[in-house]
């Protein structure tokens, strides 16, 4: 596969580079789609609509974003939060590790810079969870810092577009797309250039069957004049899925219910569950003297990016008040009233569970 990314005179280069910048970001002001964090650049709305949007559709993250834009309305705000809230505010838009993060970045914004946050890429890149991504887009959105942003919409379009074929998968490609990038990026209106190909890569030069009969960069397209959309980005797929199963034991007595935390080194940190028994392949309930078998849930299969979790739920109601006391003693669980459950984060799984079968 020929690359067509090679250097241009000093004129050529200049003249290609405004002709790319102006004909995006005009795309950009008449085509851009009504989100509530392009109408702000207040670093700290910024930065929740950026985490919030890793790995997230701007559809299923926009109501997390208005929610907790509504709940905090600073970042000291967040900060003060527990994290128990937080991760309750992040239910159902999984990596809660995002979560996490976000909670220890704020704090560390509250004490060691003064409520604010910092106004350069480099600076910003040493706060938890910010990675190279949500640093580039802070700095150029709320500072005009010309700082490119790299993404996957932003590795699509650049490779089709200019004949990049280096592996996205790989840690090295990076700087490649990063430095091609900063050549193309404008000075003068870096927050919306950034923004204007990430929307670009989003609505018209999509992953499966891009809009290319609305492109304006059609005619100067590598991938389409070479025929190879489908091939460009290379990415190499070297991802081996891990299979687990799960057995959650319900313990119920009347309207009481144990549950525990889940602690840190493993998925899930930080949000509440029933007792979990790992097995190696087989999903099965458990005999009790002192309670009853009541139900057992379908399988349910939950993917996550390296992991497929096979997930079954078993129910059981003890035969009295001091025999679920003892189990939760012996244990080391908490006792609440199902009631009480939807004020618990808990997985998705679980989630579906108390929606769908235990609590109707």
């Amino acid at each position: 596969m020929k690359n067509i990314n090679k250097p241009l005179k000093a004129d050529r280069q200049q003249n290609n580079q405004d002709w790319f910048s102006l004909q995006l970001l005009e795309w950009y002001n008449l085509n851009k789609r009504d989100l509530p964090w392009r109408e702000t650049k207040d670093p700290f709305k910024v930065w929740l609509s950026e985490i919030i949007l890793q790995q997230t559709r701007v559809n299923q993250g926009l109501p997390y974003y208005i929610n907790f834009t509504n709940s905090y309305q600073t970042i000291n705000d967040f900060a003060s939060a527990p994290l128990d809230e937080i991760l309750k505010l992040w239910q159902g838009l999984g990596y809660y590790s995002r979560a996490r993060n976000m909670h220890a970045c704020a704090q560390t914004i509250v004490e060691t810079y003064n409520n604010k946050f910092p106004k350069d890429y480099t600076e910003l890149l040493k706060l938890k969870g910010i990675g190279k991504y949500t640093a580039a887009a802070i700095a150029s959105i709320c500072y005009e810092e010309a700082v490119p942003t790299i993404d996957g919409n932003v590795f699509r379009v650049m490779s089709r577009l200019f004949g990049i074929e280096d592996d996205i998968a790989k840690a090295s490609s990076f700087k490649i797309f990063f430095d091609r990038a900063k050549t193309l990026i404008p000075k003068s209106d870096p927050g919306n250039f950034n923004q204007a190909v990430m929307e670009f890569g989003a609505t018209v030069c999509t992953p499966k069957s891009p809009q290319c009969s609305e492109c304006m960069f059609v005619n100067h397209c590598f991938a389409k004049q070479h025929d190879l959309i489908d091939r460009l980005p290379v990415k190499s797929k070297n991802i081996k899925i891990k299979h687990r199963y799960f057995n959650y034991h319900v313990y119920t007595f009347e309207s009481q219910v144990l549950i525990r935390q889940r602690a840190v080194g493993d998925i899930w940190a930080g949000l509440f569950e029933f007792d979990l028994e790992e097995t190696e392949k087989s999903l099965k309930s458990r005999n009790f003297e002192d309670a009853k078998w009541l139900d057992t849930s379908v399988k349910l299969v939950h993917q996550l990016t390296h992991q497929k979790l096979h997930i079954q739920f078993h129910v059981y109601e003890f035969d009295s008040k001091q025999a679920l006391e003892r189990m939760n003693k012996e244990l080391l669980m908490t006792k609440v009233s199902i009631a009480d459950l939807s004020n618990y984060a808990v997985p998705k799984p679980i989630e579906l569970f108390l929606n769908n079968e235990f609590c109707q």
